[in-house]
């Protein structure tokens, strides 16, 4: 069903290479009549079924490495889309990375270096909760936090321009390249929430106290900052949506939605890979025949013994009890 492009349309959703594009044109509710929360839920569950064998197959493969990436503004649901779409994968091969403001010893280092060592291997997912968007998204709206990179020619907040901007959409670009031609499938999602609904949300996190510790003034304060940051995120993802590594922005507001939307992309991604298990050579079935003889040939424990004797004394016991059962019937019956 995750395959159906008619459930879930995935052109509708791409920031298309090349393609200058405005947040204001995408949606961030779900508009189709097709699917609903329950059906979602159901579709859901038998996705997360797919993705498991699936990355089974990509660990054994082991050509292959997976690089999910969320962006969003604050409670658009990046922290749940994690947790329910990935519950289905085997938490070995899957490692999660939230990143904060960088401290002391990342500053000191380019600002790709925390996220270059949070790569995954071959044959492993990881996903990146915020990434090395960060420098060119908060940054961007806060170009003072540039300066504490201590970057060569850069000394003050108006030395990063348009052109320092256009630098690093280029490093990103060749950064993303490198990995994706050394065998890492790229995969970028932006939870699109509303400002309307980024405001129910925020409400929530204060009224419930289960919700309290979600909620930082900070939230707040970079809410004012909404369209810079819509401008900014469109800016972004135009400038860095490849073939190699697109963009998707998946409407957030409808959080079903969202999240099967993005495992209804992750499913497709993996599919164009035509992943399976490696084929075994003669030469290696003979071995595993060979073993298979070895542990067979095996002398059985003094427990192994116990047990087939118990199983065979309760086979016994059961036949002369069936024997003794239709001796007694006959008589009867005589």
């Amino acid at each position: 069903m995750l395959s159906d492009e008619k459930l879930i349309s995935l052109k509708e959703l791409l920031v298309k290479p090349g393609k200058k594009i405005k947040l204001k044109d995408f949606n961030t509710k779900y508009k189709g009549k097709t699917l609903n929360k329950e059906d979602s839920a159901n579709l859901l569950g038998m996705g997360r079924k797919h993705l498991a064998v699936i990355q089974d197959k990509l660990y054994a493969h082991n050509r292959y490495s997976v690089l999910i990436i969320f962006q969003a503004m604050d409670a658009a649901g990046k922290d749940g889309a994690v947790k329910h779409i990935m519950s289905g994968f085997n938490p070995t091969g899957v490692k999660v990375f939230s990143f904060k403001a960088p401290n002391a010893l990342e500053l000191d280092h380019d600002y790709f270096w925390r996220h270059q060592i949070a790569m995954p291997p071959r044959g492993e997912i990881a996903i990146h909760n915020r990434s090395h968007y960060e420098n060119v998204l908060v940054t961007q709206v806060h170009p003072e936090f540039v300066l504490k990179e201590n970057i060569p020619g850069v000394e003050k907040v108006k030395e990063v321009d348009s052109k320092f901007w256009e630098m690093r959409y280029k490093q990103i670009r060749r950064f993303e390249k490198n990995l994706a031609d050394n065998g890492m499938i790229i995969m970028k999602f932006f939870l699109h929430v509303s400002k309307k609904e980024q405001k129910k949300r925020f409400l929530e996190r204060i009224d419930d106290p289960g919700k309290n510790w979600k909620f930082s003034l900070s939230d707040l304060k970079e809410r004012a900052f909404w369209d810079d940051y819509q401008r900014v995120y469109a800016d972004v993802m135009s400038a860095t949506s490849t073939d190699y590594a697109p963009w998707y922005v998946i409407p957030a507001d409808d959080k079903w939605y969202a999240r099967l939307a993005i495992a209804t992309i992750i499913y497709r991604e993996f599919e164009k890979l035509d992943l399976s298990y490696p084929v075994v050579s003669a030469e290696q079935k003979a071995e595993l025949q060979k073993a298979k003889e070895k542990l067979l040939a095996e002398p059985e424990s003094k427990g192994d013994k116990k047990k087939k004797a118990k199983k065979v004394k309760k086979a016994v016991d059961g036949h002369t009890k069936s024997d003794v059962s239709k001796s007694s019937q006959s008589i009867v019956e005589a």
